[in-house]
């Protein structure tokens, strides 16, 4: 079970994050139609609760049903358990829950300073690296919330087909 490069797992968040833009704006929209939300700030809070739900919803499916994600999927790497097994429900929300800490330490410490711009992309964008960089400190190269929910990302390519393997399947 080799692990993935880090630059095809951030690859692959990137490509999850305009997946995601479509399946959240399509979310959104039929929210504020079947709610007919007429201005940004009605029902907001319920809003956010109900994209929450959608991502959650998102992730844990397709982490229980074949351990991949459509951008996984693309990039060819699967979500197990720590000893190889599929992921259960609990395992992938527990997963799902501490994946906010790339994003939520570093928005609540730029809203805790006060400070206004372009503090507001930096201190994420720090926390975001830093978050990047728990990988190097892993023995099997594994992001510090996968340690910590007990799962891992394993490459899902298939094995490379040597010389004397086409030889024999000849």
């Amino acid at each position: 079970m080799t692990t993935p490069s880090l630059r095809r797992r951030l690859s692959s968040m990137l490509y999850e994050s305009m997946l995601l833009f479509g399946v959240l704006f399509m979310s959104g929209w039929l929210f504020s139609t079947l709610l007919q939300q007429r201005h940004a700030l009605y029902l907001r809070h319920a809003m956010e609760a109900w994209l929450f739900v959608v991502l959650a919803t998102y992730f844990i499916w397709f982490w229980t049903h074949g351990g991949q994600t459509l951008a996984m999927k693309t990039w060819r790497f699967r979500l197990v358990g720590a000893d190889g097994a599929p992921v259960s429900r609990w395992r992938a929300a527990l997963r799902f829950l501490l994946a906010w800490l790339w994003i939520l330490p570093g928005l609540a410490l730029a809203s805790t300073l006060h400070q206004g711009q372009w503090m507001l992309i930096l201190v994420p964008a720090v926390n975001l690296l830093l978050w990047a960089a728990t990988v190097l400190l892993d023995p099997q190269r594994q992001f510090l919330h996968d340690r910590l929910a007990g799962t891992r990302l394993i490459d899902a390519r298939p094995p490379a087909r040597t010389a004397a393997t086409v030889r024999a399947e000849s």
